[in-house]
This record gives C-alpha cells, sequence and structure tokens, in this order.
C-alpha cells in the first residue's frame, strides 16, 4: 500500500521536514545501505548562508578580515543577481550539520535533506581519504578554541599583531599540510594536552647558562650539510609545520596559531581530491531517493517535476563557449553520469561494458558497487577505474596535442579503443591533487650561521613562478621565519637552477 503524501504545494512547517527526513531515512539506510553520521538540520536565512560562505562552511571560526571581504563579495553578487545562492551547505562533522535555507520550497528541503545529510554524509563518513585525514568528532570543539584562542591573543598581543601572522600564515596555508602521510586528525584535548606540556618542558628547561655554551660541531669526517639536513628533517614540504617547528624569532602564542592555520588547512585538505565523487554520490543519492518517494506515492507528479527540473540544472554541462563555462568538467555532471552509468553497466552491461570491465560488469550488485568505489577511491582513481567509453562519448570527449612550436593543434585521441584510454589517462591526470600546487621545500638553513632560509621548486622549464606573486608570498614567509628567505626553481631533469627569488624580514 502506497504512503499518504509528504506534502502537498510549496510551503512547508517543521512537521513536514520531519516527515519528509524520516521517509528519507527509510530508503537511504533500508534500501540504498548508506552508513551515516548522526545528522543536525538547521534551517537558515540567506543573510545567515552568506556568513556560512564567508566562512567556508564553517559554523564558527576565528574573526578575520578576508572573511568580511569575502561576505562583502557574495553579497554584492547575491543582490545584484549575477549569482544565487546554494540550497544548502553541509558540513564534514559529527553530527553531521546541514543548513538549509528558509526560501526553499517543499520539496527542495527534502531534496537537500537527501543530497547533503544522506548523500554528502555517507561519503564523508565512508571515503578513505576522510578517514584518514580529518576527524569528524574533533572540528567543532577544535574551532571552539581556534576561535577563542586567537581572540585572546588578540587582547593581550593587539589585533594588529595577530592579523599580521594570520595574514602571514594564510598566504602560506596551500602550502601548510602533509600531503604524504606524518599527520594526525586534529584532536582538542590531544592539542590541549600538547599545549600544556610543551609550556611545562619550557619552564622545566630554561636556564640562561645555556647560551654560554660553545657550538655543537659533528664528528670528524661527518658532512655538515647533510647532518644540518638530518637534524632538522629536510627537506620538507610543510612550510608551515617547518616554521612552528624551527622559527628561530616567533613566541609561542605565534607558533600556535600557525599550527591552528595549519590543522584548518590540513581538515580541507581531502575536500578538492574527491570533489567529482562527493558531488556525483549526492546528487545520485538524492535522484534515487526522491525518484523512490515519487515511485511509492509518498511525493506528487508537480513535487517530481520540480527535482528533475533542479537536477537537470545542477548536472548540466556547459559548453567550451558557454559564458558559465570554465575549465574542466562540472563535477556534478560528470560524477552523477558515472555513478549512473556504474549502476547501468552492473545491471544492464554490453559487450563493450564487459570487455573494459570484466571484474564487475553484470554482477548485478550496483549499489555494493557503488558504495565501494564511494569509499576506496579519489577522483583521480576513480576516473581511471571507472570512466566508461559511453560516458566518454556522451560527454563528446577527445584530446588535443597542442604543440606550442606548431601552428596548429592536433586532435591525436578519437572515439577508438585506443583513443579511450588515452583520453582517460589524460582526464584523470587532470585530477591529480600533485598538480595543483608547486612543489616547493624547504631544503637548508644554517640555524648558527647567517640563518638564512633556502627553498627548493622543482619544476620543468615553462612552468616557473610569476615572479610577483613569489616574491610577495616570500616576505609572507620571511616576516615568520625573521631573516632572508630564498627560493631556488630547479630543473627537476637536469638540477639546473631557472630563477631565484629573495626576501628580507620587514617586521
Amino acid at each position: 500500500m502506497d504512503a499518504p503524501l509528504l506534502y502537498t504545494g510549496t510551503d512547508w512547517n517543521f512537521d513536514t521536514l520531519r516527515r519528509s527526513y524520516d521517509a528519507i531515512e527509510r530508503i537511504a539506510v533500508d534500501e540504498l545501505g548508506l552508513e551515516l553520521y548522526a545528522n543536525r538540520i538547521e534551517v537558515i536565512t540567506s543573510e545567515q548562508m552568506l556568513d556560512v560562505y564567508t566562512a567556508h562552511g564553517m559554523p564558527l571560526t576565528y574573526r578575520h578580515w578576508s572573511y568580511g571581504k569575502r561576505f562583502l563579495q557574495h553579497e554584492n553578487s547575491y543582490r545584484r543577481g549575477y549569482t544565487s545562492l546554494a540550497y544548502e551547505v553541509v558540513i564534514n562533522s559529527n553530527p553531521c550539520i546541514s543548513y538549509l535555507m528558509e526560501e526553499n520550497s517543499a520539496t527542495m528541503q527534502a531534496l537537500v535533506i537527501a543530497h547533503a545529510a544522506f548523500g554528502h554524509n555517507h561519503f564523508f563518513r565512508n571515503n578513505h581519504l576522510f578517514r584518514q585525514w580529518t576527524e569528524a568528532s574533533a572540528i567543532l570543539d577544535y574551532l571552539g578554541f581556534a576561535r577563542s584562542y586567537v581572540s585572546n591573543c588578540e587582547d593581550r598581543y593587539g589585533t594588529a599583531a595577530v592579523e599580521r601572522v594570520l595574514d602571514a600564515a594564510h598566504s602560506l596555508s596551500r602550502h601548510g599540510v602533509h600531503r604524504h602521510g606524518g599527520s594526525r586528525p586534529m584532536n582538542l584535548k590531544t592539542e590541549q594536552k600538547r599545549e600544556r606540556e610543551r609550556q611545562d618542558y619550557d619552564e622545566r628547561m630554561f636556564d640562561d647558562l645555556w647560551r654560554t655554551l660553545p657550538d655543537t660541531k659533528p664528528a670528524p669526517g661527518v658532512d655538515k650539510l647533510s647532518e644540518r639536513r638530518r637534524r632538522l628533517g629536510l627537506p620538507e614540504e610543510n612550510l608551515l609545520y617547518f616554521l612552528e617547528k624551527s622559527s628561530p624569532r616567533l613566541q609561542a602564542w605565534e607558533r600556535e596559531i600557525i599550527r591552528i592555520v595549519r590543522l584548518i588547512a590540513q581538515y580541507f585538505y581531502p575536500q578538492p581530491q574527491v570533489k567529482l565523487m562527493n558531488e556525483g554520490c549526492a546528487t545520485w543519492v538524492h535522484q534515487r531517493i526522491m525518484t523512490r518517494l515519487h515511485e511509492t506515492k509518498q511525493i506528487d507528479d508537480a513535487a517530481f517535476l520540480e527535482v528533475l527540473h533542479s537536477t537537470s540544472n545542477v548536472i548540466m554541462q556547459p559548453g567550451f563557449d558557454h559564458p558559465a563555462g570554465g575549465p574542466g568538467f562540472n563535477p556534478y555532471a560528470l560524477g552523477y553520469a558515472m555513478m549512473t552509468d556504474i549502476a547501468r553497466i552492473c545491471d544492464q552491461p554490453t559487450a563493450e561494458d564487459r570487455d573494459w570491465f570484466p571484474d564487475w560488469a553484470g554482477n548485478g550488485d550496483a549499489l555494493g558497487t557503488l558504495r565501494h568505489a564511494w569509499a576506496n577511491y579519489r577522483d583521480e582513481s576513480f576516473v581511471l577505474q571507472f570512466l566508461s567509453p559511453k560516458v566518454m562519448r556522451d560527454f563528446r570527449m577527445f584530446r588535443l596535442m597542442d604543440d606550442t612550436t606548431e601552428p596548429t593543434l592536433l586532435v591525436d585521441a578519437i572515439h577508438d579503443d585506443s583513443g579511450y584510454r588515452s583520453i582517460r589517462r589524460s582526464l584523470a591526470r587532470s585530477y591529480d591533487p600533485g598538480l595543483g600546487d608547486a612543489d616547493i621545500q624547504v631544503v637548508d638553513v644554517d640555524l648558527f650561521g647567517d640563518r638564512r632560509l633556502l627553498l627548493e621548486h622543482r619544476t620543468v622549464p615553462g612552468q616557473l613562478l610569476s615572479k610577483k606573486d613569489a616574491e610577495a608570498t616570500l616576505r609572507q614567509l620571511a616576516l615568520l621565519w625573521g631573516y632572508e628567505v630564498r627560493l631556488q626553481e630547479v630543473d627537476a631533469a637536469s638540477d639546473a637552477v631557472l630563477a631565484t627569488h629573495t626576501a628580507s624580514p620587514t617586521r
């Protein structure tokens, strides 16, 4: 027997949200087998949604002028009609917090609950990158600690001094993460215990006589440069971590602020690596749930048409010359297309599908295959393993070879077996997180000499840093280091120095 309608028309109240949530939960858990954090749903105004945008989706954070600037940019764009606001924002926390706009219709509230509170929630809890790099139960407490700590520092040391450290740390935050392990997810109790232990250690060990001791010299036959690098753990790619640990000029409160910026940057580190999968998962989940609600007559035809209209707008892929177009594919469009295609291949594979995906084509377990993919891949590996020729044809993909020495472009991969594999490899590589940021590492510093910090950018000819941007960022690094900073751009193949940038502190 079909269930009664959850609602009619566009109006809603909190009883409507509760009925919709319960119906969505039954499908998500009982039919789709989703594993979730506890949910917290909050309904907010458009003004509050702009506040959430300002803080990168976080419900609370420390004060900084850049957040106010971002708020004004979003507000002006929204008020003038240049952009619209998201229907929802969801936070990778436990409980998982989903913000819904109060201006949404009843159908849109149900859709975004399915999308955020169940689709994104399942992905946050199960994907290996989030499990490895983040601690969902700790982020809200840590943000509260960060806000309180920064505010107390402003009271004790002045807003200008705190802002100077935050400005410099923010400019380096893209290079303030551990990319290859070596970092634990944040935990407020552990952080507070570590801070107390560090203060106790400093108090026990302080003795002014230590500064009168002669410098320690390496044993005979030991290379001084190698020994110096070994003691400092060089090379080091996490610039904020190195500054926090080794800067000779920073005070204890400045190190803690750098640590705050670094840990929050680390929390966000997985998100761009799984944007395609995360949005594809949430969109596929919400469409499946809303379809089941319609099939069981819990929403009417008018509501389902609104669902189809909204989803179609979200998964629209603009053409390369469309004003809304940009570099790369719409993650909602390609992600949803790949999730839908995986389900098709599991249930109704063609001979081509069986040839390309012999391990799982026709296995009859679409939900299990999707849950496995959501848990164990990031965008790069997901595309490399699951992108099918059908999706490449649907998106009319091909590959261009752009040789700058030639006057024309060459289409070097088309719709044949070899071309499909070349296109898939190239597209997967475009999601490689290593291509997004320059490979810059601290390689040497003589703490008992001139203390000049030497960094190295491993690059290839034709991909050098902008001189203006590099030197502006180095000035912020020099401010935190306290001495001269030098960055050498080195050819990865020949080790030739291609360019050098320097900056001195202006503290």
